[in-house]
């Protein structure tokens, strides 16, 4: 059965890919700390179940000290210059657009029929992971497409790549290093710690007082965590049930629903949204890092103020 098995030593073999090109980039001042930081994260994916709790936690810290002494640099790899990229927009037009559109539609195809088939009876797919099986076979088939149609070297893909991970850097890590942190919260018993502070803190006759600690308590947890989706489960276990849904009978899709729309304002904030808020200031080079949670602040603060005037209002209609 295809799955994680399948996904983890491909996506290992990319990133020693880009460990073994910035290892030889000696326009890069820092290649040794790609090159390290790099190889670390393709062991992560190619043996990290067999190194243990112990050994990935030693990996985990090896990765933030290296990030954190500030060892990564921005590479230089052999690819075309902004002349050469500015001719062949105008020589390929429009196909320019047809592998990345390839990806989602063919994402949207694997998750919707890879969970179906089967050999003798087996299920050919994980069906737990076919939207991640089918988002890696149209990576492939887009990086193949790309091929075929601009007839570029066949290390292009990978010095792109490695190109675009040496602008994000150390923010690439974050989702994976978000979940694990979502998971061990959830074993610790956070959200049942947090409701009883916040039960204590709130005045128990005061609706207005729940809903604005659970929907405020999102957005701050939200920019604790980088994930709105690891802060509702902890925050909605903690709060939402058994202060605005248990004590005051709010609507549990209404309450739910402002609640998850809450914690994107916290999204908004944070940097450890790091795909929303750190990847396209570093994409596009802009000297502000902050620039895109500069620009969005004001946006989330009113709609932070909404969501609480709506849930008090909305959730409570009888």
């Amino acid at each position: 059965m295809i799955g994680l098995t399948f996904v983890y030593p491909l996506a290992g073999l990319v990133f020693g890919a880009f460990a073994a090109l910035s290892a030889f980039d000696r326009e890069n001042p820092k290649r040794l700390g790609n090159t390290v930081f790099w190889g670390l994260f393709a062991v992560c994916f190619l043996v990290g179940d067999r190194l243990g709790d112990l050994g990935n936690g030693v990996l985990a810290l090896a990765l933030a000290l290296i990030a954190g002494a500030g060892q990564l640099g921005v590479g230089k790899p052999r690819t075309t210059t902004s002349e050469e990229r500015e001719r062949l927009a105008r020589v390929h037009g429009a196909k320019l657009f047809l592998p990345a559109l390839v990806i989602p539609v063919m994402v949207l195809v694997g998750a919707l029929t890879l969970k179906r088939l089967s050999v003798h009876g087996a299920p050919l797919v994980d069906p737990k992971q076919a939207t991640l099986v089918a988002l890696v076979l149209a990576s492939l088939a887009a990086t193949l497409l790309a091929k075929i149609l601009f007839r570029q070297p066949a290390s292009a893909p990978l010095q792109e790549g490695r190109r675009l991970m040496d602008l994000v850097g150390w923010a690439a890590l974050l989702p994976q290093m978000l979940a694990a942190l979502g998971a061990v919260f959830a074993v610790a018993g956070v959200g049942k710690t947090i409701g009883d502070l916040v039960a204590h803190v709130t005045p128990v006759d005061s609706r207005l007082a729940a809903v604005t600690a659970y929907c405020l308590g999102m957005a701050v947890f939200t920019m604790m965590m980088g994930n709105a989706f690891a802060a509702f489960p902890v925050l909605t276990a903690g709060v939402a049930l058994p202060l605005v849904i248990g004590r005051f009978h709010g609507d549990p899709a209404v309450v739910c629903a402002i609640g998850m729309l809450s914690g994107f304002c916290g999204t908004l904030l944070t940097p450890l949204a790091a795909n929303f808020n750190l990847v396209p200031a570093a994409l596009l080079q802009l000297k502000d890092r902050y620039a895109v949670i500069r620009a969005q602040a004001p946006t989330a603060a009113v709609m932070l103020i909404v969501n609480v005037v709506l849930m008090n209002t909305l959730a409570f209609r009888r």
